[in-house]
């Protein structure tokens, strides 16, 4: 009978870790996978006005600043892994949207990181650009992280920009929409997958004891992603086709 209690116990020991594994694959890979029908859309449509690049801002500041928190404060794994996940697709989706901007462009003026013109922050013709920004950003967090990393107080303050930053997500994206009073040419399936990974991402943070500040971050999340939903269906005029 003991015998046969710790073969069970050893089986569900087993299940539990592999699910726990599977959580975690899904954790690292599971954040960049609503951004695929919104690749495929502006591939398809050779436009890219309808998706706000200033989300792919948000989501670079926000995983560079998780990766310098957990230097200071190493919690799972998984998250640290995400972030260089994201920061990859973020460039993905930059690049994209540079290529289509640049094929559409009628005029012969571009517009540099070099100029340093406000106005076209975060609007810049070429790649290139973007990954010196960041590159730029990421120097000036190792320097100053180097500098106070003895100081919990500097290390909390990290994580909670880190997570402000990542909550305020799909703000840009909710900006947008209401600027153009349309939700075209932006993909309502990856929005919807924003909101299941947000959903997860909740449960998983509560479920692992994570920092409180990522599943507050996840909770605000949710609220911006019903908030863009509600888009979809007050500027459609059939949702169905957007569905589509």
């Amino acid at each position: 009978m003991d015998g046969e209690q710790l073969l069970q116990g050893g089986d569900t020991e087993a299940s539990w870790s592999l699910l726990s594994w599977m959580a975690s694959l899904l954790m690292v890979f599971g954040g960049a996978l609503p951004y695929v029908p919104q690749y495929q859309d502006i591939q398809r449509s050779n436009h890219s006005e309808g998706f706000s690049t200033r989300v792919c801002l948000v989501l670079l500041i926000a995983n560079i600043l998780r990766i310098f928190f957990w230097i200071g404060k190493q919690f799972e794994l998984t998250l640290l892994l995400q972030s260089v996940v994201m920061i990859l697709t973020m460039f993905a989706m930059l690049h994209l949207c540079c290529t289509v901007q640049s094929s559409n462009r009628v005029s012969t003026k571009q517009h540099r990181l070099s100029d340093l013109d406000v106005r076209y922050f975060w609007k810049w013709s070429v790649f290139e650009d973007y990954l010196l920004f960041c590159f730029g950003f990421t120097v000036l967090c190792a320097v100053v992280t180097l500098l106070l990393l003895d100081s919990a107080m500097f290390v909390e303050t990290l994580g909670s920009l880190a997570v402000m930053f990542e909550a305020m997500l799909g703000f840009p994206q909710l900006l947008q929409n209401f600027h153009n009073c349309s939700t075209k040419g932006m993909s309502v399936k990856m929005v919807m997958l924003w909101t299941a990974g947000d959903v997860f991402k909740t449960v998983y943070f509560v479920m692992n004891e994570s920092p409180a500040q990522f599943w507050v971050c996840s909770s605000v999340q949710i609220l911006i992603d019903v908030a863009i939903l509600l888009q979809v269906i007050f500027y459609s005029q059939d949702t169905r086709v957007k569905l589509g």
